[in-house]
Formats: C-alpha cells, structure tokens, sequence
C-alpha cells in the first residue's frame, strides 16, 4: 500500500469522466495524496475497473464507482447520495466530464449542439447544484471544472465547444461568488488545458496517424508538444487541497503558452 503524502489527506473527491483521461489521471493522483475517490462514468465497467486499481494500491475502500449520464438530474442526484453514503462524506467535486463535436457554425446541426451544451454545461450546473447540499456538511470544499483553453480563445469550426467551455469558465466563477455570499467555506474555480494526451484527441490521431497528429497540434503550443493528463492532474490535485484555500472564482490557463500569444 503506498503511503499517502496527505496534501488532501481526509478529502472525498466525486469526479466525473473518471474512467479514462483526465478523469482517471486525477483519480489516480487524488488517492496518491490521501483522498478517498469516486469515479462517476456511463462507462461503468471502466470505472470498476480503475476503482479496483487504485484500491489495490492504497487500500481497500479508496476508491468507488459509479455509473453516470451527467445530463440526467436524478441519476446525479442518486450518485451522490451513494458516494457520500461510501465515503463518508463528500468535500471536492470535479467536473470533469466534456465531448467535443465539430463542425462550423453552418454545417454543425442543432442536435450535436444541444449534445454538446448538455454534457459540457448541464453537467457543470447539475453537479455544482446537487453537490453543495454535500460540500455544506463537509467543509472545507471545492470545486473544481475542468473547462478549456478554447473556453477563451475561439476557433472557427468549433462553436459548440468553444460556447460550451465558455459558459464553464463564468459558471464557476457564479457559484464561487454564490458560495463566498453564503459564507461558505466552499471554493470554486476552473482549469483551461489546451491539447492533451486523451481519447479526445484520438479522432484526429486517427485521421493523421498519431505522430503527425501530435505534431501538427504541438507546433500550435510555444512550448512546442501537447501536455500529458498529470499536468492536469496536478493541477486538481492543488484547487482540492487546502493549499488553495483563498483561491475561488479563478481560472488555471494550462495551456503551454497558448493564451500569451
């Protein structure tokens, strides 16, 4: 079992898309500092399997999956209803889940945008919503929404997302004033990757083949090479601790030097 460094020693993290990519990676780095996590995923057999991962190196009863469309309100409702029951609390909810349908704003049909804004933006609102009655009972908590660097920069063939990831970045900005007006001890602040090694970025890799897909991504990036999930991770790891304590309503541009241009 490996011995935690208790950066979030005692917080019980709910994090959404936590089969795979950015989900799984901060899962993954969550447990190593000492929480105790929930993966909430519609693929469920994933999340079991990456629970039983983790309990396997940190002990039984780290981790817990569950199945989850984060655009319907009652299985959120549901979901964490049981993670709370399972670990005893729940004190860092991470918004992780998001898909990306392209298309620009003539060819894009009505219905991948409303796909799109319901798992993007729903999720957000839903989660944040029904995860305070939680956050409440265990504070100090947090926040934590993954939106993106296209949430600030736009690109031409992709309105859906950019407007998805957008409303993320002010949505999270909301609930922080909302929570610091309550008085709560309850942060909330959002994260802005650029390119990173996910499936996301698998439908290019499969149009150009993986080394020239990634190279054709990192020659946009300064420093030269898309970013791996635990420069993400990282970064979840910090907003859910309490090294973040007077951070709310904020954003981290993790983006490789995009937004400086």
């Amino acid at each position: 079992m490996a011995e935690p460094s208790g950066r979030v020693q005692g917080k019980k993290a709910f994090i959404t898309g936590g089969a795979q990519g950015l989900g799984a990676a901060a899962a993954r780095m969550l447990a190593r500092h000492g929480a105790k996590v929930a993966l909430a995923d519609l693929n469920l057999e994933g999340a079991q399997a990456l629970a039983t991962e983790i309990d396997s190196e940190h002990g039984a009863g780290t981790a817990f999956a569950y199945r989850l469309d984060v655009r319907d309100e009652a299985q959120w409702i549901y979901a964490l209803e049981e993670a709370d029951e399972a670990m005893g609390g729940i004190s860092v909810l991470v918004n992780n889940a998001g898909i990306s349908l392209g298309g620009d704003i003539e060819h894009l049909s009505f219905e991948d945008w409303k796909t799109v804004q319901a798992v993007n933006v729903d999720s957000v609102f839903l989660g944040s919503k029904h995860a305070l009655k939680y956050l409440r009972q265990n504070q100090p908590g947090s926040i934590v929404n993954i939106s993106s660097i296209a949430g600030l920069i736009a690109a031409h063939n992709a309105p859906a997302y950019n407007a998805s990831k957008a409303a993320v970045w002010l949505l999270s900005k909301s609930i922080a004033l909302h929570c610091a007006k309550q008085g709560l001890n309850i942060r909330s602040n959002s994260i802005h990757p650029t390119f990173i090694d996910t499936p996301i970025l698998d439908p290019i890799r499969q149009m150009l083949g993986k080394e020239v897909a990634e190279g054709k991504l990192g020659r946009q990036i300064p420093l030269g090479h898309i970013g791996e999930p635990d420069d993400i991770a990282n970064a979840v790891l910090y907003l859910g601790s309490d090294e973040s304590k007077f951070m709310t309503g904020a954003e981290l541009k993790l983006d490789g030097g995009i937004s400086a241009m």
